[in-house]
């Protein structure tokens, strides 16, 4: 089991054992991430980090994959929060049409490669491919890695270790020797930095 999977697991029982009961609790919750809560963000992860998992396992059917597609839906999430208006159902399901989305959209990119790769070796020239579903995934992986090269050194490496790592604060203040306070203080600024970055090239 990977050290990224462990510090999943202990997020998901945290969260199993802090339950915030409710869709309007979520609702609430992803308000205050909209307006840039960092630490009401932490509390909807833990919520739902169970769900977007479970969901993206199934489709994807590969653990580091799932890990990676989940982190990635939570940066989605953080992103669209201010957008979100009950009309369009429940956090839980809004969530997990997008985890379900960006799910799809992974192995479908990972189709298309397995497929180039398999035509490079059978030294056939390819029919034309769906661009599109291609070139999406493509920039979407762009843009994240350009908008975290817009974040201080600070900054990136406590967001790296606490969405793309699975880590808590307490375990990111020990790794970087920091207070937690100031970890908080450190994702709290990327993400919201992230957040304008992503919804500025989209």
């Amino acid at each position: 089991m990977t050290k990224e999977m462990r510090a999943f697991r202990r997020l998901h029982s945290a969260a199993t054992a802090t339950s915030v009961a409710g869709s309007d609790s979520l609702a609430r919750l992803l308000a205050a991430a909209g307006r840039g809560d960092q630490a009401a963000f932490g509390m909807l992860y833990d919520e739902l980090a169970g769900l977007v998992h479970g969901i993206v396992l199934r489709v994807v059917r590969d653990p580091s994959q799932a890990e990676e597609v989940t982190q990635e839906v939570f940066v989605e999430l953080w992103r669209l929060a201010p957008r979100y208006e009950e009309s369009r159902g429940s956090v839980k399901s809004w969530t997990a049409t997008l985890a379900h989305r960006r799910a799809i959209d992974r192995v479908r990119s990972e189709q298309a490669s397995r497929n180039r790769m398999e035509r490079d070796a059978a030294g056939r020239p390819g029919e034309v491919e769906s661009v599109g579903d291609i070139v999406e995934t493509s920039l979407d992986n762009a843009r994240v890695r350009r908008a975290l090269g817009s974040l201080t050194p600070s900054q990136r490496e406590a967001v790296e270790l606490a969405y793309f790592g699975g880590h808590t604060y307490r375990e990111v203040a020990v790794l970087l020797q920091v207070p937690e306070g100031t970890v908080k203080s450190r994702i709290r600024d990327g993400m919201i930095r992230l957040r304008d970055e992503l919804g500025a090239s989209s």
